[in-house]
C-alpha cells in the first residue's frame, strides 16, 4: 500500500511512519519546505500548493496536521491557530484527494468532539458533539473532510484521546511534577479522562488503513475508560512516586485559562467501532499503557 503523510514530523506522525515502513508499505511524506529527500513532497496548505505528484498512484493519505492544544495558554490568536492548523490543510487535502482518486482519507480529529458536559454517560461514535470550544473545533475539523466524502472516498476521522507516550506530549509535561512528588488529581478527579497509547494510536490507524469496512468516525481511546484522580494514581504507581496533591479548579484555570474546562470535563468515550471491528489493544488498560511509557512494561 502506498500512504501519503501529513503531519509526518510529530509524534503520531513519525511513529505511524516506522510502523507502515515496518509491515512493507511505501510511505511518502509531505512537507512545508523543500522537498529534501525521495521520500518527500513540498506543499503549502496556507496557499492550497501541492505538489502534483504526492498523491499520484496513493492508495490513502493520512492527515494528522494540527497544533497541540496545550503548546501555550489560549488567547483569541492561539484558538484562531488552532483553528487554521487544522481546518485550512485538511479542506486543502480533501479537495486534492477527490481530484486525484485516492480512495481512503484517514483525518485527525479528537475525542474533545463530544464536548465536556456528557458527564458519566458512556460515549461512542454515534453521540452527537458537543457545544464548547473543542467540539465545534472538532466538528468543524471532520466537517473540512466533505470534498472528500462527498466524491465517495473512505473517509475516517479519528477522534483520538490523549496519546500517552514516553518521549512526547503530555506525559512529558507531567514527569517533572511527579519527580518531585508534586503530581495529584485535577479539580474533582470525578471527571473522565480519555487515554490511549501511542502504541495503540499507531496500531489503530494502521489497523483503519487496512481494514476498508471501517468508514466515519473512529475513536481512538483505550477501552477501559477511568477518571482523572484514576489516571493520576496509575501514574504514580508507573513512575513510583506520590500523587498527593490536588490542584483546585479555580487554580487551574488561573495557571491554563480556558483550557482547563477541557481538562476538568471529559467524555467517557469507549473505542465501539474499533472493537466491533475486532482491534486488539497492546494495552488495554491504563496501568499497562503508562507501564510502557514510562518504560516498566
Amino acid at each position: 500500500m502506498k500512504v501519503v503523510i501529513a503531519g509526518s514530523s510529530g509524534l503520531i506522525g513519525t511513529a505511524l511512519v516506522a510502523a507502515l515502513r515496518r509491515d512493507g508499505h511505501q510511505v511518502s511524506r509531505l512537507v512545508r519546505r523543500t522537498a529534501a529527500a525521495p521520500d518527500e513532497f513540498a506543499w503549502d496548505p496556507a496557499r492550497a500548493q501541492l505538489d502534483e505528484r504526492a498523491l499520484r498512484g496513493a492508495d490513502a493519505v493520512v492527515n494528522l496536521c494540527g497544533v497541540g492544544i496545550g503548546d501555550q495558554r489560549w488567547n483569541g490568536g492561539f484558538k484562531q491557530l488552532l483553528r487554521d492548523s487544522r481546518i485550512t490543510p485538511t479542506d486543502v487535502l480533501a479537495t486534492a484527494v477527490a481530484a486525484a482518486g485516492v480512495p481512503t482519507l484517514v483525518n485527525a480529529s479528537g475525542a474533545h468532539y463530544y464536548g465536556g458536559a456528557t458527564g458519566d454517560a458512556v460515549i461512542d461514535e454515534t453521540c452527537p458533539a458537543g457545544t464548547d470550544f473543542l467540539a465545534t473545533l472538532c466538528r468543524d475539523w471532520e466537517a473540512a473532510t466533505a470534498p472528500a466524502a462527498a466524491a465517495g472516498v473512505r473517509t475516517v476521522t479519528l477522534r483520538s484521546a490523549v496519546v500517552l507516550a514516553r518521549n512526547g506530549g503530555m506525559l512529558a509535561k507531567l514527569h517533572p511534577l511527579y519527580w518531585l512528588g508534586l503530581g495529584g488529581r485535577l479539580g474533582s478527579g470525578r471527571q473522565y479522562f480519555p487515554w490511549i497509547s501511542l502504541d495503540d494510536e499507531v496500531g489503530a490507524i494502521v489497523f483503519a488503513l487496512t481494514h476498508p469496512e471501517i468508514s466515519g468516525p473512529l475513536n481512538l481511546t483505550g477501552p477501559a475508560p477511568v477518571t482523572n484522580a484514576e489516571f493520576n494514581r496509575a501514574l504514580g504507581r508507573a513512575l513510583h512516586r506520590p500523587a498527593p496533591f490536588i490542584v483546585p479548579g479555580f487554580a487551574l484555570s488561573a495557571l491554563v485559562g480556558e483550557l482547563s474546562e477541557s481538562i476538568l470535563h471529559g467524555p467517557r468515550a469507549i473505542p465501539a467501532v474499533l472493537e466491533e471491528a475486532g482491534y486488539t489493544y497492546s494495552h488495554p488498560t491504563v496501568g499497562a499503557a503508562l507501564a510502557a511509557a514510562v518504560g516498566r512494561q
